[in-house]
Protein backbone atom coordinates (compact mmCIF):
# COMPACT_ATOMS: atom_id res chain seq x y z
CA UNK A 1 0.00 0.00 0.00
CA UNK A 2 1.01 3.96 -0.87
CA UNK A 3 0.61 4.53 2.82
CA UNK A 4 3.33 2.02 4.41
CA UNK A 5 5.62 2.26 1.33
CA UNK A 6 5.46 5.68 2.17
CA UNK A 7 6.17 5.43 6.01
CA UNK A 8 9.19 2.98 5.87
CA UNK A 9 10.41 4.92 2.73
CA UNK A 10 11.10 7.98 5.06
CA UNK A 11 12.10 6.10 7.82
CA UNK A 12 15.03 4.37 5.84
CA UNK A 13 16.13 7.55 4.40
CA UNK A 14 16.51 9.16 8.51
CA UNK A 15 17.26 6.07 10.00
CA UNK A 16 20.45 6.03 7.17
CA UNK A 17 21.56 9.73 7.94
CA UNK A 18 21.26 9.34 11.63
CA UNK A 19 23.34 6.22 11.80
CA UNK A 20 25.59 7.85 9.36
CA UNK A 21 26.04 11.27 11.85
CA UNK A 22 26.54 9.24 14.94
CA UNK A 23 28.78 6.67 13.94
CA UNK A 24 30.93 9.95 13.02
CA UNK A 25 30.37 11.19 16.41
CA UNK A 26 31.52 8.36 18.03
CA UNK A 27 34.21 7.55 15.51
CA UNK A 28 35.93 10.42 16.74
CA UNK A 29 35.48 10.36 20.50
CA UNK A 30 36.74 7.09 20.41
CA UNK A 31 39.76 7.37 18.33
CA UNK A 32 40.62 10.47 20.74
CA UNK A 33 40.00 7.89 23.54
CA UNK A 34 41.80 5.13 22.23
CA UNK A 35 44.72 8.12 21.03
CA UNK A 36 45.25 9.16 24.85
CA UNK A 37 45.21 5.37 26.05
CA UNK A 38 48.23 5.41 23.57
CA UNK A 39 49.93 8.17 24.76
CA UNK A 40 49.76 6.80 27.72
CA UNK A 41 51.33 3.53 27.11
CA UNK A 42 48.12 1.68 27.66
CA UNK A 43 47.14 0.16 23.56
CA UNK A 44 49.84 -0.32 21.79
CA UNK A 45 50.30 2.57 19.17
CA UNK A 46 50.25 -0.09 16.09
CA UNK A 47 46.91 -1.59 17.34
CA UNK A 48 44.73 2.22 17.81
CA UNK A 49 42.91 0.71 14.58
CA UNK A 50 41.88 -2.48 16.01
CA UNK A 51 40.97 -1.63 19.27
CA UNK A 52 39.13 1.17 17.91
CA UNK A 53 37.03 -1.31 15.56
CA UNK A 54 36.33 -3.31 18.52
CA UNK A 55 35.08 -0.70 20.74
CA UNK A 56 32.68 0.28 18.44
CA UNK A 57 31.42 -2.65 17.76
CA UNK A 58 30.50 -3.01 21.10
CA UNK A 59 28.62 -0.13 21.16
CA UNK A 60 27.03 -0.49 17.84
CA UNK A 61 23.41 -2.07 19.31
CA UNK A 62 23.19 1.48 21.90
CA UNK A 63 24.25 3.21 18.44
CA UNK A 64 21.44 1.26 16.54
CA UNK A 65 18.76 2.09 19.03
CA UNK A 66 18.87 5.32 19.98
CA UNK A 67 19.39 5.69 15.58
CA UNK A 68 15.89 3.59 15.19
CA UNK A 69 14.61 6.24 18.13
CA UNK A 70 15.30 8.95 16.73
CA UNK A 71 14.42 7.59 12.59
CA UNK A 72 10.38 7.25 14.44
CA UNK A 73 10.12 10.38 16.32
CA UNK A 74 11.85 12.72 13.85
CA UNK A 75 9.92 11.47 10.98
CA UNK A 76 5.81 11.07 12.63
CA UNK A 77 7.12 14.46 14.25
CA UNK A 78 7.88 15.70 10.81
CA UNK A 79 4.34 14.68 9.38
CA UNK A 80 2.76 15.94 12.82
CA UNK A 81 4.45 19.39 12.22
CA UNK A 82 3.45 19.91 7.92
CA UNK A 83 -0.49 18.08 8.78
CA UNK A 84 0.22 15.10 7.54
CA UNK A 85 -1.24 13.17 10.04
CA UNK A 86 -4.27 15.32 10.01
CA UNK A 87 -4.82 13.68 6.38
CA UNK A 88 -3.85 10.23 7.48
CA UNK A 89 -6.27 10.70 10.15
CA UNK A 90 -9.13 12.29 8.22
CA UNK A 91 -8.63 8.86 5.77
CA UNK A 92 -9.65 6.48 8.67
CA UNK A 93 -5.70 6.02 9.51
CA UNK A 94 -5.24 5.82 13.03
CA UNK A 95 -1.95 6.01 15.24
CA UNK A 96 -1.94 2.46 15.48
CA UNK A 97 -2.44 1.71 11.61
CA UNK A 98 0.86 3.43 11.76
CA UNK A 99 2.16 0.37 14.02
CA UNK A 100 2.97 -2.09 10.84
CA UNK A 101 4.84 -0.23 8.89
CA UNK A 102 6.91 0.96 11.62
CA UNK A 103 7.31 -2.43 12.95
CA UNK A 104 8.32 -4.12 9.44
CA UNK A 105 10.79 -1.25 9.00
CA UNK A 106 11.94 -1.83 13.05
CA UNK A 107 11.97 -5.59 13.18
CA UNK A 108 15.64 -6.12 11.33
CA UNK A 109 17.02 -3.44 13.21
CA UNK A 110 15.59 -5.20 16.10
CA UNK A 111 16.96 -8.46 15.74
CA UNK A 112 20.43 -7.07 14.92
CA UNK A 113 20.50 -5.38 18.18
CA UNK A 114 19.78 -8.74 19.92
CA UNK A 115 22.06 -10.32 17.92
CA UNK A 116 24.72 -7.36 18.75
CA UNK A 117 23.99 -7.30 22.34
CA UNK A 118 24.01 -10.84 22.88
CA UNK A 119 27.15 -12.31 20.92
CA UNK A 120 28.50 -9.31 19.31
CA UNK A 121 29.70 -7.43 22.67
CA UNK A 122 30.65 -9.97 24.57
CA UNK A 123 32.96 -10.72 21.63
CA UNK A 124 34.48 -7.68 21.06
CA UNK A 125 35.07 -6.78 24.63
CA UNK A 126 37.27 -9.67 24.97
CA UNK A 127 38.81 -9.06 21.69
CA UNK A 128 39.80 -5.77 23.21
CA UNK A 129 40.65 -6.52 26.28
CA UNK A 130 42.78 -9.56 25.12
CA UNK A 131 44.51 -6.79 23.24
CA UNK A 132 44.62 -4.56 26.05
CA UNK A 133 46.23 -7.76 28.52
CA UNK A 134 48.72 -9.00 25.51
CA UNK A 135 50.54 -4.99 25.71
CA UNK A 136 50.29 -4.88 29.27
CA UNK A 137 51.83 -8.09 29.62
CA UNK A 138 55.07 -7.60 28.08
CA UNK A 139 58.26 -7.52 29.62
CA UNK A 140 60.38 -4.26 30.50
CA UNK A 141 62.28 -4.57 27.14
CA UNK A 142 59.79 -5.09 25.04
CA UNK A 143 58.22 -1.28 26.13
CA UNK A 144 61.42 0.12 25.65
CA UNK A 145 60.83 2.40 22.50
CA UNK A 146 64.79 3.56 21.01
CA UNK A 147 64.86 7.61 21.78
CA UNK A 148 61.87 7.72 24.77
CA UNK A 149 61.92 7.39 28.71
CA UNK A 150 60.05 4.55 29.29
CA UNK A 151 59.08 3.26 33.01
CA UNK A 152 58.79 -0.32 33.94
CA UNK A 153 55.76 -2.21 34.87
CA UNK A 154 56.38 -2.09 38.28
CA UNK A 155 56.98 2.16 38.46
CA UNK A 156 60.11 1.40 39.69
CA UNK A 157 62.78 1.50 36.75
CA UNK A 158 63.14 4.40 34.16
CA UNK A 159 65.21 3.20 30.49
CA UNK A 160 66.42 5.04 27.94
CA UNK A 161 68.15 3.62 24.99
CA UNK A 162 69.30 5.72 21.88
CA UNK A 163 68.99 2.96 19.55
CA UNK A 164 68.69 -0.59 19.62
CA UNK A 165 68.68 -3.54 17.52
CA UNK A 166 65.33 -6.24 17.55
CA UNK A 167 65.21 -9.80 17.45
CA UNK A 168 62.63 -11.62 15.43
CA UNK A 169 60.15 -11.27 17.76
CA UNK A 170 61.26 -7.79 19.06
CA UNK A 171 63.44 -8.91 22.13
CA UNK A 172 65.89 -6.54 22.33
CA UNK A 173 69.81 -8.38 22.03
CA UNK A 174 72.13 -5.57 21.82
CA UNK A 175 72.58 -1.42 22.47
CA UNK A 176 73.74 1.31 22.84
CA UNK A 177 74.06 4.50 24.79
CA UNK A 178 72.05 3.15 27.78
CA UNK A 179 70.65 5.11 31.25
CA UNK A 180 68.49 3.03 33.62
CA UNK A 181 66.57 4.73 36.75
CA UNK A 182 66.17 2.26 39.71
CA UNK A 183 64.60 2.77 42.79
CA UNK A 184 65.32 0.73 45.52
CA UNK A 185 64.26 0.49 49.20
CA UNK A 186 67.23 2.56 50.33
CA UNK A 187 68.69 4.65 47.80
CA UNK A 188 68.11 5.75 43.74
CA UNK A 189 70.77 4.48 41.02
CA UNK A 190 71.84 6.29 38.22
CA UNK A 191 73.24 3.92 35.19
CA UNK A 192 74.53 4.69 32.40
CA UNK A 193 76.82 2.97 29.76
CA UNK A 194 78.11 2.96 26.40
CA UNK A 195 76.69 -0.60 24.88
CA UNK A 196 74.85 -3.93 26.61
CA UNK A 197 73.21 -6.63 25.90
CA UNK A 198 70.52 -9.07 26.90
CA UNK A 199 71.55 -12.57 29.08
CA UNK A 200 68.95 -15.03 30.40
CA UNK A 201 69.85 -17.16 32.68
CA UNK A 202 67.71 -19.61 34.82
CA UNK A 203 64.63 -18.38 33.23
CA UNK A 204 65.41 -14.35 34.32
CA UNK A 205 66.84 -12.06 32.29
CA UNK A 206 69.83 -9.42 32.92
CA UNK A 207 70.63 -6.21 31.32
CA UNK A 208 74.29 -6.18 31.03
CA UNK A 209 76.01 -3.10 30.52
CA UNK A 210 79.31 -2.07 29.33
CA UNK A 211 81.68 0.58 29.86
CA UNK A 212 79.97 2.97 31.94
CA UNK A 213 79.29 4.97 35.32
CA UNK A 214 76.61 4.17 38.26
CA UNK A 215 75.84 6.85 40.62
CA UNK A 216 73.86 5.85 43.39
CA UNK A 217 71.92 8.59 46.70
CA UNK A 218 71.29 7.48 49.54
CA UNK A 219 68.80 8.28 52.31
CA UNK A 220 71.11 10.32 53.81
CA UNK A 221 71.83 12.44 50.74
CA UNK A 222 75.47 10.55 50.45
CA UNK A 223 76.65 9.44 47.08
CA UNK A 224 78.76 6.70 45.42
CA UNK A 225 80.04 6.94 42.09
CA UNK A 226 81.57 4.31 40.55
CA UNK A 227 82.77 3.40 37.05
CA UNK A 228 82.98 -0.40 35.87
CA UNK A 229 83.41 -2.39 32.94
CA UNK A 230 80.20 -5.01 33.04
CA UNK A 231 77.65 -4.61 35.12
CA UNK A 232 74.71 -6.51 35.50
CA UNK A 233 71.05 -5.41 36.07
CA UNK A 234 68.07 -8.08 36.80
CA UNK A 235 65.64 -7.00 34.39
CA UNK A 236 62.56 -9.47 35.74
CA UNK A 237 61.13 -12.56 33.98
CA UNK A 238 59.99 -13.79 30.36
CA UNK A 239 57.13 -12.01 29.38
CA UNK A 240 53.69 -12.95 31.30
CA UNK A 241 51.20 -15.01 29.03
CA UNK A 242 47.62 -14.49 29.15
CA UNK A 243 45.39 -17.32 30.26
CA UNK A 244 42.00 -18.01 29.48
CA UNK A 245 39.23 -18.08 32.24
CA UNK A 246 38.23 -21.50 33.37
CA UNK A 247 34.27 -21.39 34.16
CA UNK A 248 34.65 -24.88 36.23
CA UNK A 249 36.93 -23.00 38.47
CA UNK A 250 34.98 -20.19 40.19
CA UNK A 251 38.22 -18.95 41.67
CA UNK A 252 39.28 -17.85 38.69
CA UNK A 253 36.35 -15.55 38.12
CA UNK A 254 37.68 -13.32 40.88
CA UNK A 255 38.81 -9.82 38.95
CA UNK A 256 37.12 -10.70 35.39
CA UNK A 257 35.12 -8.26 34.04
CA UNK A 258 31.72 -9.41 32.77
CA UNK A 259 31.80 -8.16 29.52
CA UNK A 260 34.06 -10.58 28.55
CA UNK A 261 32.19 -13.43 29.24
CA UNK A 262 30.06 -15.06 26.30
CA UNK A 263 26.31 -15.01 26.90
CA UNK A 264 25.34 -19.10 26.77
CA UNK A 265 27.85 -18.68 29.82
CA UNK A 266 26.97 -16.32 31.59
CA UNK A 267 23.61 -18.88 31.82
CA UNK A 268 26.34 -21.11 34.05
CA UNK A 269 27.27 -18.60 36.58
CA UNK A 270 24.99 -17.41 39.58
CA UNK A 271 27.10 -14.56 40.83
CA UNK A 272 25.64 -11.69 40.88
CA UNK A 273 27.30 -9.17 38.69
CA UNK A 274 27.21 -12.17 35.62
CA UNK A 275 23.46 -12.39 36.53
CA UNK A 276 23.48 -8.51 35.83
CA UNK A 277 25.29 -8.41 32.77
CA UNK A 278 23.09 -11.60 31.81
CA UNK A 279 19.97 -9.23 32.50
CA UNK A 280 21.69 -6.04 30.74
CA UNK A 281 22.19 -7.71 27.31
CA UNK A 282 18.98 -9.56 27.14
CA UNK A 283 17.48 -6.13 27.68
CA UNK A 284 18.89 -4.52 25.14
CA UNK A 285 17.06 -6.50 23.07
CA UNK A 286 13.44 -6.05 25.09
CA UNK A 287 14.65 -2.55 24.71
CA UNK A 288 14.50 -1.85 20.98
CA UNK A 289 10.79 -3.01 20.93
CA UNK A 290 9.91 -0.94 23.90
CA UNK A 291 11.90 1.79 22.53
CA UNK A 292 9.63 1.79 19.25
CA UNK A 293 6.84 2.13 20.96
CA UNK A 294 8.09 4.71 23.30
CA UNK A 295 9.07 6.72 19.97
CA UNK A 296 5.69 5.95 18.38
CA UNK A 297 3.94 7.55 21.31
CA UNK A 298 5.81 10.51 22.19
CA UNK A 299 6.46 11.66 18.65
CA UNK A 300 3.36 13.74 18.62
CA UNK A 301 4.34 17.54 18.55
CA UNK A 302 2.14 20.80 17.94
CA UNK A 303 2.50 22.38 14.06
CA UNK A 304 3.12 25.68 16.32
CA UNK A 305 6.02 24.97 18.13
CA UNK A 306 9.58 24.45 17.44
CA UNK A 307 10.95 22.08 15.30
CA UNK A 308 13.54 20.27 18.09
CA UNK A 309 11.19 20.57 21.07
CA UNK A 310 9.38 17.02 20.41
CA UNK A 311 12.60 15.71 19.73
CA UNK A 312 14.24 16.48 22.70
CA UNK A 313 11.54 15.27 25.01
CA UNK A 314 11.57 12.18 23.59
CA UNK A 315 15.71 11.71 23.76
CA UNK A 316 14.97 12.96 27.20
CA UNK A 317 12.70 9.40 27.59
CA UNK A 318 15.02 7.61 25.72
CA UNK A 319 18.23 8.94 28.41
CA UNK A 320 15.51 7.81 31.67
CA UNK A 321 15.01 4.55 29.80
CA UNK A 322 18.58 3.65 29.42
CA UNK A 323 19.56 4.45 32.19
CA UNK A 324 17.09 2.29 34.34
CA UNK A 325 18.94 -0.20 32.16
CA UNK A 326 22.14 0.13 33.87
CA UNK A 327 20.22 0.80 37.35
CA UNK A 328 18.28 -2.47 36.62
CA UNK A 329 21.81 -4.08 36.03
CA UNK A 330 23.14 -2.99 39.37
CA UNK A 331 20.50 -3.70 41.02
CA UNK A 332 20.78 -7.49 40.27
CA UNK A 333 24.76 -7.31 40.75
CA UNK A 334 24.17 -6.06 44.53
CA UNK A 335 21.34 -8.97 44.87
CA UNK A 336 18.71 -6.23 45.52
CA UNK A 337 16.29 -8.50 42.63
CA UNK A 338 17.04 -11.27 40.85
CA UNK A 339 17.21 -11.12 36.86
CA UNK A 340 13.75 -12.20 35.51
CA UNK A 341 11.92 -10.16 38.39
CA UNK A 342 14.47 -7.10 36.68
CA UNK A 343 13.35 -8.05 33.40
CA UNK A 344 9.93 -8.10 34.17
CA UNK A 345 8.85 -5.37 36.16
CA UNK A 346 11.54 -2.67 33.77
CA UNK A 347 10.89 -3.98 30.30
CA UNK A 348 7.55 -5.62 31.23
CA UNK A 349 6.43 -2.15 32.57
CA UNK A 350 8.09 0.15 30.09
CA UNK A 351 6.07 -1.95 27.43
CA UNK A 352 2.34 -1.77 29.06
CA UNK A 353 3.17 1.81 30.05
CA UNK A 354 3.87 2.53 26.08
CA UNK A 355 0.83 0.23 25.23
CA UNK A 356 -1.51 2.58 27.21
CA UNK A 357 0.16 5.61 25.99
CA UNK A 358 -0.29 4.72 22.15
CA UNK A 359 -3.46 3.71 22.70
CA UNK A 360 -4.60 6.96 24.23
CA UNK A 361 -2.76 8.87 21.75
CA UNK A 362 -4.81 6.76 19.15
CA UNK A 363 -7.87 7.48 20.55
CA UNK A 364 -7.09 10.91 21.95
CA UNK A 365 -8.47 10.23 25.52
CA UNK A 366 -8.55 12.98 27.62
CA UNK A 367 -9.32 13.16 31.11
CA UNK A 368 -11.30 16.48 30.00
CA UNK A 369 -13.08 15.00 27.28
CA UNK A 370 -14.33 11.98 29.41
CA UNK A 371 -15.91 14.70 32.13
CA UNK A 372 -17.03 16.78 29.12
CA UNK A 373 -18.94 13.24 27.42
CA UNK A 374 -20.36 12.61 30.98
CA UNK A 375 -22.03 16.15 31.15
CA UNK A 376 -22.94 16.06 27.92
CA UNK A 377 -24.93 12.98 28.69
CA UNK A 378 -26.26 14.12 31.96
CA UNK A 379 -27.72 17.30 30.24
CA UNK A 380 -28.99 15.42 27.56
CA UNK A 381 -32.67 16.04 26.95
CA UNK A 382 -34.83 12.79 26.39
CA UNK A 383 -36.77 12.47 23.34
Amino acid sequence: MLFDSSIRRELTRTFGATLFVLLIIVLTMMLIRTLNFANKGTVDPSEVSLVLGFTVLAYFPTILTLSLFIAIVYTLSRMYRDSEMDVWFSSGQGLFRFLRPVLQFSAPVIVVIALLSVFGWPWANAKSQELLNRYQSRGDLERIAPGQFQESRDGNRVFYIDNKDMKERGTPDKASKLFIFARQPKSEVVVSAKNGHIRVQDNDRFAILNDGQSTEIHDDQTLTISRFQEYGIRIGNKPVEVKDVNLNDPSTLTGISPRIIPTQDLFRIAEGRFQGELGWRLGMALAGINFMLLALASSRVNPRSGRSGGLIVALLFFVAYFNLLNFGKNWVATGKINMPMMLLVLHGGVFVVSLLWLWKRHTQWSFGSMLHRRRARETEVPA
